[in-house]
């Protein structure tokens, strides 16, 4: 989509977005130089806060070539939001269902068509706990090798602060005012994969690629270090549940009276004492595994 050709529906989003955007938050806008200005081509962009896809549309508008975005196909259905979905062009995703690859047929047809289409390739908020890019999804990396298109790596920082993600309540915090910062990359070079099969090893391959120039940026952006290797959410659940199973049968074995030894003569009965000593400890037991 050429800096010409907006459109009526984004330009009414801007006009409904924009004036709020610009009251209430900073901005830090870097590397605009690396949007191409023609054609058809990827934007790969790091998600940590339900605001940063305004700041990152307000970024991309500004530079004259906006962005088609994947979004949840629920989002298209309900009043005036579905309506500007539909309005502005965005790509409905139908998750797991028969239609789910229609998502990425849009997205293959739009760049062909010389648009912008922008991928969260996380699929959601990152849950990496210093909130740092987590491993990415495959779609991206499938959409980049059937399009060849460029791939910009987008970073953006800032807008947790005014809205942390999985936060128990969905307030703004406004005060005092933040800083939303967005930085693209030089596109990312995918040229020694594109004879290859775009078998799952190949497609994985590409992704972590894809991961690491956006991650690279927003180190750039936090003045940090890169993080060793990407987090790994999967990983890290089975790791949480594992460790509640054996939390759990802990627990169970300490709960569990321990079947008395057999005695060589008629054991003695037991002393008011010692019985309520030992009711007491399988008291606490069960208390301590109900915490």
């Amino acid at each position: 989509m050429s800096r010409r050709r907006i459109g009526f529906w984004y330009r009414l989003a801007a006009v409904i977005c924009k004036p709020p955007l610009l009251v209430l938050f900073k901005r830090d806008w870097r590397g605009m130089e690396h949007i191409p200005a023609d054609g058809g081509f990827i934007t790969a962009v790091n998600h940590n806060s339900y605001l940063d896809p305004l700041s990152y549309a307000h970024y991309q508008y500004n530079t004259g070539r906006v962005p088609r975005f994947l979004a949840k196909a629920g989002l298209f259905k309900s009043g005036f939001v579905g309506l500007m979905m539909r309005g502005t062009g965005q790509i409905p995703v139908y998750r797991e269902t028969t239609d789910a690859a229609t998502a990425f047929r849009a997205a293959v047809s739009a760049i062909e068509k010389g648009e912008c289409v922008a991928f969260y390739p996380e699929g959601t908020l990152t849950r990496d706990p210093e909130l740092w890019p987590m491993q990415g999804k495959t779609g991206a990396a499938r959409v980049a090798l059937l399009t060849k298109a460029p791939v910009i790596p987008v970073a953006q920082w800032g807008a947790h602060e005014a809205m942390p993600p999985y936060a128990k309540e969905k307030k703004l915090r406004l005060l005092p005012r933040k800083t939303l910062l967005v930085q693209a990359g030089p596109p990312v070079d995918l040229s020694a994969f594109y004879d290859q099969e775009p078998t799952a090893e190949v497609l994985r391959a590409v992704t972590e690629v894809i991961m690491a120039a956006i991650t690279e940026q927003l180190a750039v952006l936090r003045g940090a270090p890169v993080p060793a290797e990407p987090y790994d959410w999967r990983k890290a659940i089975a790791r949480e549940r594992r460790a509640a199973r054996e939390a759990a049968k802990a627990g169970a074995g300490a709960a569990a009276p321990s079947a008395p030894a057999a005695p060589a003569e008629p054991a003695a009965a037991p002393e008011p004492a010692v019985g309520s000593q030992q009711a007491r400890s399988t008291q606490q037991a069960q208390e301590d595994e109900s915490k």
